[in-house]
Formats: C-alpha cells, sequence, structure tokens
C-alpha cells in the first residue's frame, strides 16, 4: 500500500487524516446499504466497488497499525482525564488538595 492510496480510501469514505476503526466500519456499512446493487436506494456498482477497496484498504492499514499507548497518546485520546490530573488537587476546583 501507498499513502496515495490510503488518503484516496479516506476520500472515498469522506474521513480527514483521523479517524477510528468503529468510524469506518459504520461509515462501510451505511455505504453499503446505500449503493448496494440490490439493497441499495442509489444502485451503483462502480461505486459499490470503490467502497469495497477503499474499505480493504483502510482495514489493511488499521490492522497492520503500530497503536500507541503511551502517556502522552492517552492524554491526546481522553482529554478529561488530563483536566481531572491539572485541577485534581486544586481546591478551588472542588478537589481535596491532594493527589487522586
Amino acid at each position: 500500500m501507498r499513502y496515495p492510496e490510503l488518503c484516496a480510501a479516506l476520500e472515498e469514505f469522506g474521513f480527514s487524516e483521523r479517524v477510528s476503526l468503529g468510524q469506518i466500519k459504520e461509515r462501510y456499512r451505511d455505504l453499503v446499504r446505500r449503493y448496494h446493487p440490490d439493497r441499495g436506494v442509489e444502485s451503483d456498482p462502480e461505486k459499490i466497488r470503490r467502497v469495497n477497496e477503499a474499505y480493504r484498504i483502510l482495514r489493511s492499514y488499521c490492522h497492520d497499525y503500530l497503536f500507541d499507548c503511551s502517556y502522552q497518546e492517552f492524554l491526546e485520546q481522553y482529554p478529561e482525564e488530563r483536566l481531572r490530573e491539572q485541577f485534581a488537587v486544586d481546591s478551588l476546583w472542588g478537589g481535596r488538595g491532594e493527589d487522586v
């Protein structure tokens, strides 16, 4: 796989650079329901072929992706945890004045 192929797959699904596997699966189901020749309201065999190829590329990328489970990345994914840690000890924000 090359990067332009990944970008094209994201574009086919209408995503930007940041997307979760759950979002990919949900969008795939929606697109199949919409464009599948046997079921879709807007039956389009060429579109469903492109959607299936894009899904294959995205699934392959996610399958081989090395997830960053570092503390920094955790705080990026859960910003409320960063705030809790930052203000948990501050009595002004309801903290107990000690580490939680």
